[in-house]
């Protein structure tokens, strides 16, 4: 049996990393002579993680996959635990830290080290949460969801359709918002 779910969740953690990766290489720039430009990029960046990730790839995760993971694999209810956690504070984080680089952008540069120090915790940290499930949940999942779960999560994971991931047709709101990204970071992050 092909599971397609779990090629999509892993699809999705990959695309959620180069993400992540590319902020922290533009951290590692800074603004340089083009503060718009760089401004302009992150915020886009955190656009995608507060849109996609936290709003279409958690919840399924969080109300499909792991409880039926933990109910056939016991031995994971700590990992699902930890996982549910946090999603449970990931969506504020990143609200906070569009609102940490807001106040860089409008305040200047006393407020840089905030979101600086803010961006690098988070992105060690959902790395890490995606190691977690990449490692333990999933590997579990395979080895005791049933055919009939396996077509609930393809289903529902087959409806997320991530651009980042180029695996599916592009919705027209989120091209722009991948080209945006694309088109305005400087290579090697994109080709502006």
């Amino acid at each position: 049996m092909t599971i397609h779910s779990l090629q999509i969740i892993r699809d999705e953690h990959a695309a959620l990393s180069a993400m992540l990766r590319s902020l922290e290489m533009m951290l590692a720039r800074g603004p340089g002579d083009d503060p718009e430009r760089f401004f302009d990029v992150l915020r886009a960046m955190l656009f995608y993680i507060d849109e996609f990730p936290e709003r279409l790839h958690h919840p399924k995760e969080s109300e499909l996959l792991f409880p039926r993971v933990a109910r056939l694999a016991p031995e994971t209810q700590e990992t699902v635990n930890k996982l549910d956690a946090d999603h449970a504070i990931s969506e504020s984080a990143v609200r906070e830290l569009q609102h940490l680089l807001q106040a860089w952008e409008l305040l200047g540069e006393s407020r840089h080290q905030a979101f600086e120090a803010a961006a690098r915790i988070y992105i060690v940290q959902y790395l890490a949460h995606m190691r977690l499930e990449e490692s333990v949940l999933l590997p579990a999942a395979e080895r005791v969801l049933s055919g009939e779960d396996w077509r609930v999560l393809d289903n529902a994971f087959a409806a997320n359709q991530d651009p980042l991931t180029g695996t599916y047709p592009r919705d027209p709101a989120y091209d722009r918002l991948f080209s945006r990204i694309v088109m305005r970071a400087p290579a090697p992050i994109g080709v502006g």
